[in-house]
């Protein structure tokens, strides 16, 4: 999650939104790193395994997290 927040962090200090996506797992490491980097990324978290996954798990976990991800960029895109 370190390079996904640094990634955000750079994208937003360009006027660009960004959203974070990451497994279940990594929540609190991302909470830590936020508040490490001292600022609130727009993050979307899915169930974890991924890695493990078929194709057709890993798309409908897209689907499934896919509105949560627009309403985040949204969001993030409104706070710029």
């Amino acid at each position: 999650t370190s390079c996904c927040m640094h990634d955000i962090a750079d994208l937003e200090s360009r006027g660009l939104p960004g959203v974070g996506i990451a497994s279940s797992e990594f929540l609190q490491a991302a909470a830590m790193q936020a508040r490490s980097l001292g600022f609130d990324p727009a993050m979307v978290f899915v169930a974890h395994p991924i890695q493990d996954r078929s194709d057709d798990e890993l798309r409908a976990l897209a689907d499934a997290a896919l509105p949560a991800i627009v309403a985040r960029l949204v969001a993030a895109q409104a706070a710029v």
